[in-house]
């Protein structure tokens, strides 16, 4: 926010107006996050009281879902949930459900922590309704399909980046677990 404020001054662009602007966009912005993540917390708690995750936990390791398929079905999951929300709400409106299962499976919470991350990045630019590919239109006025197409390259990378990861999960754990000593 400095940095901006500073580049505004130094190319003489700086008005009270413009500050304004800025000012109740920020409010808007974090107004918007606090309200999700207190919906998020109402959820979890209300799961929490229900027992749905520790039921779905269960059920998962009494029907022998492998954890591989888990990831595959989540994938799918977190890719048609991007049509529609935004990153945060997908990561907020999941997590408490899902984690569990996770946990309950084996996996390591950092690694599915990492993959979550890459997986909501992946879903935010998938078309044909990625719900940052509607952003980058109105911001850039050229054509949806235009941007779809060009937001192909970035798609396989981050397809290539998930596949790695789960084929060699120590990739996303090496680090923490070095820093740790763990």
């Amino acid at each position: 926010m400095a940095g901006a404020f500073l580049l505004t001054v130094l190319r003489r662009e700086f008005s009270l107006k413009l500050f304004q602007e800025s000012l109740l966009g920020a409010v808007r912005t974090t107004s918007m996050i606090g309200l999700i993540l207190a919906g998020a917390g109402v959820l979890t708690l209300a799961m929490g009281f229900t027992g749905i995750p520790r039921a779905l936990a269960t059920w998962a390791v009494e029907a022998g879902i492998t954890p591989t398929a888990l990831i595959l079905f989540l994938s799918l999951v977190y890719v048609l949930l991007g049509w529609f929300l935004d990153g945060i709400s997908i990561v907020v409106l999941t997590i408490s459900v899902i984690l569990p299962v996770v946990k309950a499976l084996g996996l390591d919470p950092l690694w599915f922590g990492v993959y979550l991350v890459l997986m909501v990045e992946l879903a935010q630019i998938t078309p044909p309704v990625g719900f940052n590919l509607f952003v980058l239109q109105s911001l850039s006025g050229e054509d949806l399909f235009r941007i779809a197409r060009y937001s192909l390259p970035f798609m396989g990378v981050l397809l290539l980046m998930v596949a790695l990861l789960v084929a060699f999960p120590g990739i996303a754990t090496w680090l923490p677990r070095t820093m740790t000593g763990g």
